[in-house]
C-alpha cells in the first residue's frame, strides 16, 4: 500500500488526513523500523506492509465505530501502539492510555509520543489483570480496544472490567472470529457485556479477512474479575 492508496482509501471511508498527520505516520514508520533493530516490535517492516497491515488495519475500526468524540480510550496489549496510536493520529481529540506488560515497549511508546508530539497519551507498564482491578482505571474508559491479543473468552476478561457501563469494548480480529464469539459469549455476558454488532470486511490489496466486534458494557463487571495474572489464559470462562 503506497501513501496515495492509504490516503484515498481512508478518504473513501470519510477520514481526511492533513499534511501534518501524514508526516506523523511517516515518522511513526521511521521510528518503528529504527527501534525494531534494537528490540522485537514487529515482524512487518516493509513500508507498504506497515501502512496496510498496521496503520490502515488499525484505523479500520473507525469505519464501523465513531471515534470523533473526545473520549477516553484504553488499548490493552498494544505492543508497538496498534490500534490506538494510528487512531490517535487520525483523531487527535482521543485521550489514549496503553497498558502493556513489557517495559521495553513502554519505552518505545514514550519515545514515539515525544517525536510525534502527541498530547493526552499515557503509557502504563502493567499486566491487564492487575490493571483491571486498579480503582483508578476500572470501569473508567469509554472505549477499550484490543487487536489480536488473545481469544475472545480471555480477551473479554482482560478488557471488559476497564469499560465504563454504557461504553464499548472493540475487539479487532482476523479470520475465525465467529468461532471465537460462539465460545466467548458466556464470558462476555458474565462480565457485563453484550455483543452489539460484528463487522466483517476484507483488508484491501492482500484481501485477507478482518472482523470488528463491538461489545457494549451493559452492567458492572463482578468484582472477582479479572482474576490473578495468568489465570484467564489458563482457565478461560467458557
Amino acid at each position: 500500500m503506497n501513501i496515495e492508496q492509504f490516503t484515498n482509501l481512508l478518504l473513501e471511508n470519510g477520514i481526511t488526513l492533513s499534511d501534518r498527520q501524514l508526516e506523523q505516520y511517516d515518522t511513526y514508520y521511521q521510528t518503528l523500523v529504527e527501534w525494531n533493530e534494537k528490540m522485537n516490535l514487529t515482524a512487518i517492516t516493509e513500508k507498504g506492509d506497515v501502512y496496510l497491515k498496521h496503520f490502515f488495519d488499525s484505523i479500520s475500526a473507525a469505519f464501523y465505530f465513531d471515534f470523533t468524540k473526545p473520549v477516553r480510550l484504553c488499548d490493552v496489549g498494544a505492543g508497538a501502539g496498534f490500534p490506538s496510536i494510528p487512531l490517535k493520529i487520525a483523531f487527535p481529540q482521543l485521550e489514549v492510555t496503553i497498558v502493556d506488560s513489557l517495559n521495553k515497549r513502554i519505552s518505545f511508546l514514550n519515545h514515539l509520543a515525544a517525536v510525534l508530539k502527541l498530547e493526552n497519551v499515557h503509557f502504563i507498564h502493567d499486566r491487564a489483570e492487575t490493571f483491571g482491578v486498579n480503582p483508578n482505571h476500572r470501569e473508567s474508559y469509554d472505549i477499550v480496544t484490543a487487536r489480536a491479543v488473545a481469544r475472545m473468552s480471555v480477551l473479554s476478561e482482560l478488557c471488559l472490567p476497564l469499560v465504563k457501563v454504557g461504553g464499548h469494548f472493540i475487539a479487532m480480529k482476523a479470520a475465525h472470529a465467529n468461532d471465537e464469539l460462539a465460545v466467548g459469549k458466556k464470558a462476555i455476558t458474565m462480565l457485563g457485556g453484550s455483543i452489539e454488532e460484528t463487522f466483517t470486511f476484507t483488508l484491501p490489496i492482500e484481501e485477507s479477512e478482518r472482523n470488528i466486534i463491538v461489545i457494549k458494557k451493559e452492567k458492572q463487571t463482578p468484582k472477582k474479575y479479572p482474576r490473578k495474572p495468568g489465570t484467564p489464559g489458563k482457565m478461560p470462562i467458557e
